[in-house]
């Protein structure tokens, strides 16, 4: 595929914007500048960099480059395939999970390079005309240019971890000198230091509270700077790899950063499957989401069409069953007879039945994320998930994914195309993250004591939720056990043990929400996970795997897209390996 290079002339189209508040406006065609200069072209400006949340391409297309990362987060992981209709079936996505023939001319890189800049400018339209204007002309003024500071930060947040050297700009730098900008100018600590100052700047501008929902606090830009601190601790060399123990001043950043937000009085929501419910998706836990909705004066609703593919195949959707777990992530919700995780033998056998689950205690969240034979999906009540829900089980096998998708019996669902569609919102940041960071740093830290509570807490929640229980039966509908650690009973809580715990513990709570490659890269762990502990199994059940292979130094980012190095006129510089 072939798609526009960055250049763009402004903000030429309002979109339909994707939240059920705020957003909630038609599209309105062109603009003039005489209408961009007014208090209301202004607030249509921030609409638009909002509404990019979603994808600026707007509605079926953004299953091509999706923001909620799904398949540049987890199919490029150990935890999920990407499924489909087979290999060919976007064979660009398989081409990313395999890590062979991943090309500077993949035009679907080319693509999401491309709206990601889009939603940079965006950001940088709303903030050039905020900055024209009084706060007596727009008394909002501050509190919006917090919103798009936010925003622009947390899309070059996205373009660094996906392509690592990227060009930077700010709303001062004309389009025409757009071509004049190095993509090496800057490396990659200077990009996170200078989006982690972003954010810090924004939470200065921002409330704690607003009005809408949808529109980013105070609170959220905290959290946002926390994760890019975070991030910035774990130093790369050129080619990649993670040069030495993380930096500690850094890391004491992200502490305090974290008990800041807690002073928003965010909290884990009670049951783990209110994360899967339109009902309480502005509840204590959601920090910082993608607003969709249904029934909202649109033709199909502003639903999350980035996992428009993501749904089985069964009478309840109908739909494409790209995306689907892998083995290894079911592998990973085993645990031992005291409810602990199997950190370090996990994988040495394939939980595979409903009766390997009774045979083998499993943590309760393995069914609220995956779905798997015989077991109920969510309230359901025609059928449990089985063989037909699967589109393509010769190559991915059974299971389906759980996570983002309503009941069908919900009524934000929307019936029919587009499958799978609803309401519900996609959350980017939810508190249960925010602990686990904290939990992460205070480990690297060597306070390992102080983490262990946070990490608890998560498993708390899980272990109090109400668990799936078995087809037409009040009985539970596999052997769950789930406990949290307890130093000296059931664990040792060493430095060691606890960088294993926290890091497992990421990867159960935080499965199928588009992060899990990402934090293998940033711990330096993306060649040992993925060549020795997944790819080396799992190519005996899964055939299409078993040419893949990660290639360290290389394969922790995309390559820069061909057509933007040819847009650049070869100013932009590839990405090592490629």
């Amino acid at each position: 595929m072939k798609f526009k290079h960055i250049i763009l002339a402004g903000l030429m189209v309002v979109t339909a914007a994707c939240s059920k508040d705020f957003l909630d406006s038609k599209p309105k065609g062109k603009l003039s500048d005489a209408v961009l200069n007014s208090p209301d072209g202004i607030e249509a400006l921030c609409t638009a960099a909002y509404s990019a949340l979603a994808g600026p391409e707007g509605d079926a297309q953004a299953f091509l480059s999706p923001t909620s990362n799904w398949v540049y987060g987890d199919v490029r992981a150990e935890t999920a395939y990407k499924g489909g209709g087979g290999i060919t079936d976007l064979w660009e996505f398989n081409a990313f999970e395999t890590f062979t023939g991943v090309y500077a001319s993949n035009g679907l890189l080319d693509r999401k390079w491309f709206n990601m800049y889009i939603s940079v400018q965006r950001c940088n339209s709303a903030i050039r005309q905020l900055n024209s204007v009084t706060e007596t002309e727009v008394p909002l003024k501050n509190v919006r240019l917090g919103e798009m500071k936010f925003l622009r930060a947390h899309y070059y947040f996205e373009l660094s971890r996906l392509f690592n050297h990227i060009p930077y700009f700010d709303e001062n730098v004309a389009i025409s000198d757009y071509v004049n900008i190095p993509n090496n100018q800057y490396t990659r600590d200077q990009i996170l230091g200078m989006i982690a100052n972003e954010f810090s700047a924004a939470a200065k501008l921002l409330p704690v509270n607003q009005p809408e929902a949808g529109r980013v606090t105070k609170y959220a830009a905290l959290a946002y700077e926390a994760k890019a601190m975070l991030y910035r601790a774990y130093k790369q060399n050129a080619d990649n790899t993670v040069t030495s123990a993380p930096d500690q001043t850094l890391l004491t950043r992200v502490v305090t950063l974290c008990d800041s937000v807690a002073l928003g009085g965010y909290d884990l929501l009670p049951d783990f499957q209110q994360l899967a419910e339109v009902e309480h998706e502005h509840g204590p836990e959601s920090v910082f989401g993608i607003e969709y909705s249904i029934n909202d004066g649109t033709t199909n609703g502003r639903i999350n069409w980035s996992n428009l593919l993501n749904v089985p195949k069964g009478l309840a959707y109908s739909g494409d069953g790209f995306f689907q777990p892998s083995q290894n992530l079911v592998n990973s919700y085993k645990t031992d007879a005291k409810g602990i995780p199997l950190i370090d033998t996990y994988n040495a056998s394939n939980l595979m039945t409903v009766q390997d689950g009774f045979d083998n205690p499993v943590d309760p969240r393995l069914d609220f994320t995956v779905g798997r034979i015989g077991i109920p999906w969510k309230d359901y009540k025609v059928i449990p998930y089985n063989e037909t829900w699967a589109r393509e089980p010769a190559t991915y096998g059974y299971y389906g994914c759980k996570k983002f998708l309503v009941s069908p019996n919900s009524q934000y669902l929307v019936k029919g195309w587009p499958w799978g569609g609803s309401a519900l919102n996609f959350q980017i940041i939810r508190y249960a993250d925010v602990l686990l960071w904290k939990a992460e740093a205070l480990i690297e830290l060597g306070r390992q004591s102080e983490a262990l509570p946070l990490i608890n807490k998560v498993r708390l929640r899980a272990k109090n939720s109400n668990y799936v229980k078995a087809w037409q039966a009040t009985t539970n509908a596999a052997n769950y056990v789930i406990d949290t650690y307890q130093d000296g009973v059931n664990c040792t809580w060493t430095q060691a043990y606890a960088r294993k715990a926290l890091r497992f513990e990421r990867k159960l709570e935080l499965a199928m929400e588009g992060e899990r490659f990402f934090d293998l890269v940033r711990w330096g762990a993306a060649d040992q996970v993925l060549n020795n502990e997944y790819f080396a199994q799992e190519k005996s059940i899964r055939d299409f795997l078993k040419n893949a292979h990660f290639v360290k130094g290389r394969d922790e980012y995309f390559p820069i897209p061909q057509n933007q190095i040819n847009f650049s006129g070869g100013l932009y510089k590839q990405n090592p390996g490629y």
